[in-house]
């Protein structure tokens, strides 16, 4: 190695170590851990640990016992439940600047979820008893938790009626506009940001996948959307709105 490239390789170490302290994290603005306090932060950055998960690999496991708290802070997870037929319906996706695993954190029990990599992932992992230390200490963090806790309940009521109520069909004109809102832009020629398999898609709406694939077909014949591969375009959102509303 060069004089000149060991100190550029210094230079970029102390580049990347910088990134990767949670105080100057720009993803922590995104979520409760926001509410820490400078030192608190400084204590997490300490105990942390960073990893990269590949597309596929598992987060954590139905029964696993967590023991932590884990922050993405790049790319997208399925959160799933296995059902007692045997498939895996997926309840949620967990995106970069969420937090994931408090829930089972906070009741001190095992996960009843799957996480799985939908991408390649880079995660934090902060372990168990630097979050319920803060959980204790700092209210607004707390408060910040439990707020997430409840909308993510909420959201899951939401889910139980529309699966209840609406038909398949609604479902996946409102999964299409939830995609569009979360991982869209103002660009029609532009696809979502996320690539779902056709079995996924499935998962999310609660049906097979055969009914799935008719439906976007359908959708891409009457222009709503476009398809390419797993890429997929959102052309028509306010017809697609009208559909997710019954009309």
């Amino acid at each position: 190695m060069t004089f000149i490239s060991f100190f550029t390789y210094i230079r970029i170490i102390k580049f990347l170590l910088k990134m990767s302290k949670c105080e100057q994290c720009i993803v922590r603005q995104l979520n409760s851990l926001g509410e820490l306090t400078k030192d608190e932060l400084l204590r997490i950055s300490g105990c942390k640990s960073s990893n990269i998960v590949k597309k596929g690999e598992i987060l954590f496991d139905e029964g696993q016992h967590i023991n932590g708290v884990f922050c993405i802070k790049d790319g997208v997870c399925k959160v799933t439940k296995m059902g007692s037929n045997g498939r895996e319906q997926i309840v949620k996706l967990v995106k970069k600047g969420d937090l994931l695993g408090e829930r089972s954190l906070v009741s001190e029990e095992v996960s009843n979820l799957k996480a799985t990599a939908i991408n390649d992932m880079e995660i934090c992992f902060i372990p168990k008893e630097e979050i319920v230390r803060d959980l204790k200490s700092n209210t607004n963090f707390t408060m910040s938790i439990l707020k997430e806790m409840a909308v993510s309940l909420k959201e899951a009521d939401n889910v139980i009626v529309d699966m209840a109520q609406k038909t398949v069909k609604q479902r996946l004109a409102e999964t299409l506009l939830h995609l569009n809102k979360t991982y869209g832009s103002e660009n029609l020629e532009k696809p979502l940001d996320i690539q779902l398999s056709r079995d996924d898609i499935a998962s999310i709406i609660g049906t097979a996948t055969e009914s799935a694939i008719r439906l976007l077909s359908s959708f891409k014949k009457e222009k709503y959307i476009h398809l390419k591969g797993k890429e997929i375009y959102i052309l028509n959102p306010k017809k697609l709105q009208q559909i997710a509303e019954g009309f």
